[in-house]
């Protein structure tokens, strides 16, 4: 039996999510080194600013046309980048990580509640104990501007799943960053940039656009591309996946070896990731070319 249309969208966007979770924590894995000489701001720029210059090389956006719609959304988009990247980094180093983590997913949580309609909202609910299981936020100590942080990190990263999808439709391919990362790389030179400056040398620098291929160029453009056939539902739902993947990479890695509550939040977020890939799927966008192939074109073409 071929499979609809909606089930294989949703499994070619759960395949891009997972892979673009796979290069963020791959990329953390080798931030670890670069934190020590540059803080978490300085690396958080770093990434940004190296992103930016690599997107504007290959997207070229000044031969691209964007309507005031776009354009708006797309700096918008930006910030949000940018936010979600700072104030996580800040998070982190007030917090212990799990913790952090933690209140981070807040955002995606809130986005697949918000907008999720019957089994999505259920998949939420479990990827969320799921989440709690990995992080095991009450075992760490916390202070109120850390955890600020986090949850200003929480809010960045639900507008930027609403932000992405939006750009998603407005724009053609993968464009949307041609914009977007260099407000992102504006917005944190001028909060986090001046501190970082003197301590650049050109090491650091080759080092900086190696990580942005793997955090955030390669990932943000395969979210864009998921988030064009998942619903934002299913989207952050799917996104609980990334402290299983970041546990796996961990363990590989650095050597963490992960106990029994980790094991079972593993399960319930790949739980909830099957059950989010099976009921996620999205209608096609008004311009995407799939969108020629929805069942209702199919049927018309049929009956002709």
């Amino acid at each position: 039996m071929v499979p609809s249309l909606p089930v294989s969208r949703a499994a070619t966007g759960t395949a891009m999510a997972g892979a673009a979770m796979c290069c963020v924590q791959l990329g953390l894995a080798v931030s670890v080194g670069l934190v020590d000489r540059l803080g978490p701001g300085g690396v958080a720029w770093l990434r940004l600013a190296c992103a930016a210059l690599l997107v504007v090389i290959f997207t070229r956006p000044w031969r691209l046309r964007f309507s005031a719609g776009a354009l708006r959304t797309c700096t918008w988009l930006g910030v949000a980048t940018a936010g979600m990247t700072i104030l996580f980094m800040a998070a982190a180093e007030r917090l212990p990580l799990g913790t952090a983590v933690a209140l981070e997913f807040l955002g995606p949580l809130g986005v697949a509640v918000a907008r999720g309609k019957g089994a999505s909202r259920l998949w939420a609910v479990v990827a969320g104990a799921g989440v709690l299981a990995l992080t095991e936020p009450w075992h760490g100590q916390t202070d109120v501007p850390g955890i600020l942080f986090a949850l200003g990190a929480a809010t960045c990263w639900a507008a930027y799943i609403l932000l992405t999808q939006r750009a998603g439709d407005e724009v053609a391919g993968i464009h949307a960053l041609a914009v977007s990362m260099p407000v992102a790389a504006i917005v944190a030179t001028i909060t986090v940039g001046p501190s970082t400056f003197g301590h650049l040398d050109p090491a650091l620098l080759l080092a900086g656009f190696g990580l942005a291929l793997l955090l955030p160029v390669v990932p943000f453009s395969l979210e864009m591309l998921a988030l064009r056939r998942l619903s934002t539902a299913a989207f952050g739902t799917l996104m609980c996946l990334e402290p299983a993947i970041g546990l796996a990479v961990g363990l590989v890695f650095l050597g963490q070896v992960p106990g029994p509550a980790a094991i079972l939040g593993i399960a319930l977020v790949v739980a909830a990731g099957i059950g989010a890939t099976r009921t996620g799927g999205r209608t096609a966008a008004p311009g995407d070319p799939e969108a020629l192939r929805t069942p209702s074109n199919a049927d018309a073409d049929a009956r002709q």
